[in-house]
């Protein structure tokens, strides 16, 4: 006799039965945890979605002295501020002052960083720290007796004189975020370079230089942003015609006398979308693990 086929139906597919259904549903009962990190998180964003909805709707309204929303929009409000603050030159002001800290950092940043990484000598610990602590120290620690010495010399309240106060945290910065960079690059192909008879110049420009240049762009980026929102270190040397858009926004909201708020939330909505700008860029250009990647011997 021949054994009946029984048909065992279909066949569910991994981990859709009842009994995987039935774990996954105890190990999210059983991680009151994961709930609480996921509510503390939703709570932050909610608030900070609300903070900047209300500065970019008043930054659009007529007025808004009650009620959820203006009554009327308009946009006026940023030719209003453009005109009432000097948008145009502060905004001149701030990209000079972060381009040419940018530049400055990255001539005297990247030989510092390439001997560092390069070169052992006595003290080499002790130069290190020194180079860590205008990051770590924060700049109003050391800005006030820096704004001192260049108020000394007269070069405080111009350009240059927010230019150099800048540098003291830039120049430490692009040296440790080039020295990963510099110690990935083998030293045997400037060794091989050098046997071949090339000079030292044409080791730097077409060997070192090609192959750190992407730690330069990562490097003047960053130092970009941070110097694009570099608070108080402007705010101690800078002067009536050297203020940055930060310095400009704290003056309009802080100084005496009489502003439409709808401006000033204009104002601000120019700065933070000049921010976002810089930060996507960045994180578009950077890739933060290159930044601690180092090669061990």
């Amino acid at each position: 006799m021949s054994a009946a086929i029984v048909d065992p139906g279909p066949v569910p597919a991994p981990g859709t039965g009842p009994r995987d259904t039935a774990v996954r549903r105890r190990a999210v009962a059983l991680r009151p945890g994961a709930w609480l990190v996921w509510a503390v998180v939703g709570f932050f964003l909610i608030n900070l979605f609300g903070v900047i909805a209300t500065v970019v709707l008043d930054s659009f309204g007529r007025t808004w002295f009650a009620g959820w929303l203006p009554k009327g929009y308009t946009g006026s409000n940023y030719s209003d501020a453009w005109h009432e603050f000097s948008l145009g030159q502060v905004m001149t002001v701030t990209f000079e002052l972060s381009f040419l800290v940018v530049g400055i950092s990255l001539v005297l940043g990247v030989p510092a960083a390439y001997a560092l990484a390069r070169r052992d000598f006595p003290g080499k610990k002790a130069v290190m720290l020194l180079f860590v602590l205008p990051i770590l120290v924060p700049p109003i620690a050391y800005g006030i007796p820096l704004a001192t010495v260049l108020y000394k010399f007269h070069l405080a309240g111009s350009l240059t004189g927010v230019v150099l106060a800048n540098l003291v945290p830039s120049v430490p910065f692009v040296v440790y975020t080039m020295t990963p960079f510099i110690e990935q690059v083998d030293p045997r192909l400037e060794a091989a370079a050098r046997m071949c008879g090339a000079p030292t110049r044409a080791v730097l420009a077409r060997i070192i230089a090609p192959l750190l240049l992407p730690g330069m762009l990562a490097a003047g980026i960053l130092v970009l942003v941070r110097t694009f929102g570099m608070f108080e270190l402007t705010f101690l040397t800078a002067g009536p015609t050297s203020q940055t858009l930060v310095v400009s926004l704290f003056s309009a909201v802080f100084s005496a006398g009489i502003r439409s708020a709808q401006s000033v939330d204009a104002m601000a909505v120019v700065y933070t979308g000049s921010m976002l700008v810089l930060l996507v860029v960045a994180l578009r250009f950077v890739n933060p693990t290159q930044l601690v990647a180092r090669t061990r011997d």
